[in-house]
């Protein structure tokens, strides 16, 4: 979808809604080039969505608190 620069000003949030509604891009034009370029944000995927199928599936062979200072070089 394109729209000029002045019926964005009137209209801003209706388009907005929409773009949120459709995930419709949007082009702003100016004197008819475009000039802006208007887009949702990606949805964030949830911790349980990105990790949940490796749950249970990571062993830890010793304290995961355990300070780990003596594996690292002094600087």
């Amino acid at each position: 979808m394109k729209v000029s620069k002045s019926k964005l000003k009137t209209k801003m949030l209706s388009i907005f809604r929409q773009i949120e509604r459709t995930g419709e891009e949007v082009i702003v034009t100016d004197h008819g080039k475009p000039t802006l370029r208007i887009t949702r944000l990606p949805q964030r995927e949830s911790v349980d969505g990105v990790f949940g199928k490796h749950r249970q599936a990571v062993i830890y062979g010793e304290d995961i608190m355990k300070p780990t200072t003596e594996e690292w070089p002094e600087t």
